[in-house]
């Protein structure tokens, strides 16, 4: 006997008919991306995904977190013969405590004896012989011993929830505007677990916002990466955009012509690498610039797609999902982006556009977009 790792993908990836093949063998790559560094095997049998691994417990942690598993599940392998099964079941079943249980069977080799109902009585009937404090519930147990016959047999009832979604990579790619702050890395997960490759572009105002400021960001794309298995992390220079619209521009339109820019430079990074969108952590009311206004102002200036995942989630909810994907902790740690700092006393809150670009026509846009590309950084290996 020896302990596999079960990895069951989700529902959607059946769904998908003639190119769920595609999905099949994107998902697996990207499961053999994460596992890079631990000493693994990859299984197959009958079309189960199954994963050996001396460090089962660290490729656990890393299988539960790829886009398109939905769950993986510790498994027992043993022979495929009732004795064996039935000694695994009982072990399983020993963890259990005073609880109800039932026995799923799953025959899928059909050389095996007895069907998939006949299994679960017969097993269920040692189990319940043999361990105290069990009561047998087909309808509502607390706990599940699963048996699966295939060319080996699987026995078991440890089952973790995993990221679900689609396989990374699946569905185009998207410039994730990643400031240090809690919403946009949420945003950024949220379309990767939707498929959608990520590229993630920082507004860095040296000498404003400190080194740590950009640190921050960087471990917070070391986050996400654990997820993705891979990102791409631009730094963009912004203090000279933000000193020439402070010097040639009214102060309450600040917020606004910054964000432009912002998107502008998001754009022209897309063109330039072939990605086919935008995406920002924008919640609509959540701050001046984010009013319906705003919003329309700000994306004026796209020449793509902008994808806005948290347009409609409340700040609580957003907080949670942080939490849960573990960037919370990073995100608010006090170091200032170029969002925070020079924020006028009273933003406007419903520009107009045809103000706002009246405004900003006495800037040398191209010139300032072209200037922050070309002096910008790029992290690749985070």
């Amino acid at each position: 006997m020896r302990k596999l790792l079960l990895i069951k993908y989700a529902s959607e990836i059946f769904l998908k008919g003639l190119n769920r093949n595609k999905f099949e063998k994107k998902l697996k790559l990207n499961i053999m991306e994460v596992l890079k560094g631990v000493q693994y095997e990859f299984l197959n049998d009958m079309g189960r995904w199954f994963i050996y691994s001396e460090d089962l417990e660290e490729a656990t942690a890393r299988v539960k977190r790829v886009f398109g598993v939905y769950e993986v599940c510790i498994v027992n392998e043993v022979e495929p013969t009732m004795e064996a099964i039935s000694k695994v079941a009982v072990e399983e079943a020993r963890e259990f405590g005073e609880t109800t249980f039932k026995v799923e069977g799953n025959r899928a080799n059909k050389a095996f004896p007895i069907n998939s109902m006949e299994l679960s009585r017969e097993v269920g009937a040692i189990v319940l012989r043999n361990v105290e404090g069990l009561k047998v519930d087909v309808h509502k147990p607390k706990r599940v011993i699963n048996v699966e016959i295939r060319e080996r047999a699987y026995v078991y009832s440890k089952r973790i929830k995993a990221a679900g979604g689609l396989p990374y990579g699946m569905n185009g790619s998207t410039m994730l505007m990643l400031s240090g702050g809690i919403d946009s890395p949420v945003a950024g997960y949220m379309m990767a677990r939707r498929g959608v490759e990520l590229n993630c572009v920082y507004y860095h105002s040296h000498p404003y916002t400190s080194e740590r400021a950009k640190e921050k960001v960087k471990d917070l794309a070391r986050i996400l990466k654990g997820y993705t298995g891979s990102i791409k992390l631009y730094v963009v220079p912004f203090t000279d955009v933000q000193m020439a619209i402070i010097d040639k521009c009214p102060e309450n339109e600040l917020t606004i012509i910054m964000r432009r820019f912002m998107m502008r430079i998001a754009c022209a990074l897309s063109e330039m690498l072939g990605v086919n969108s935008v995406t920002t952590g924008e919640s609509i009311g959540q701050v001046a610039s984010q009013t319906m206004e705003g919003l329309i102002v700000s994306s004026d200036v796209a020449d793509r797609p902008v994808f806005r995942p948290l347009i409609a989630t409340d700040k609580t909810d957003i907080m949670d999902v942080s939490r849960e994907i573990g960037t919370y902790e990073t995100s608010i740690l006090p170091y200032e982006d170029c969002c925070t700092i020079f924020v006028p006393k009273h933003p406007k809150t419903k520009p107009r556009l045809e103000v706002i670009r009246h405004s900003e026509s006495v800037l040398d846009i191209e010139r300032l977009v072209k200037d922050a590309i070309d002096n910008m950084e790029v992290y690749e290996d985070l």
